[in-house]
């Protein structure tokens, strides 16, 4: 008599399990099920904001997460110029950069990178919220952000999913 998946069989008064059903299944690049979402940034509060998009991104959200595979799923943030910074951090958040030459250290503050470039915000956030190697780079060509209402990614048939909804 053949045990069925995961039964155990009485075997020469030892009892074996049918092991096939215990294997722990890794997603790779081919059976990662990846999708299109779309995300509204309006009224939403940019540290958890990002914190939820990138979750989404790499994959946490799904229940066949692996941490070296990219299997989570592109995002398309949409409005990115009305997300909210509480407090005074529209004045206070300085974002650095440098050219490369000597004296050549830039500031902005969140304010003048809002008004400048939005979408830049978002996506700042968003990449310091994955990780810092190879995968985090390929993970960072998920997200999509744009300025306004519309975008370019409809021929992917995306889903609108409300951003309070994910924990």
């Amino acid at each position: 008599m053949q045990p069925h998946f995961g039964q155990a069989l009485l075997l020469n008064n030892r009892i074996t399990v049918n092991t096939l059903s215990y294997k722990t299944i890794s997603a790779n690049r081919e059976t990662a099920d990846k999708q299109w979402v779309v995300v509204d940034a309006e009224g939403q509060h940019l540290g958890r904001l990002a914190s939820k998009v990138a979750k989404i991104i790499r994959g946490k959200h799904k229940t066949s997460y692996t941490p070296h595979v990219d299997c989570g799923d592109n995002v398309i943030v949409l409005n990115a110029e009305k997300v909210v910074l509480s407090g005074n951090k529209m004045n206070d958040k300085v974002y650095i950069r440098h050219t490369g030459y000597p004296g050549g250290q830039r500031e902005l503050t969140a304010k003048e990178l809002l008004e400048r470039r939005p979408e830049r915000l978002v996506e700042k956030a968003v990449k310091g919220m994955l990780p810092k190697n190879r995968l985090g780079a390929k993970l960072y060509t998920n997200l999509h952000v744009y300025v306004g209402a519309e975008h370019k990614h409809e021929a992917q048939q995306p889903e609108k999913i409300d951003l309070n909804s994910i924990r």
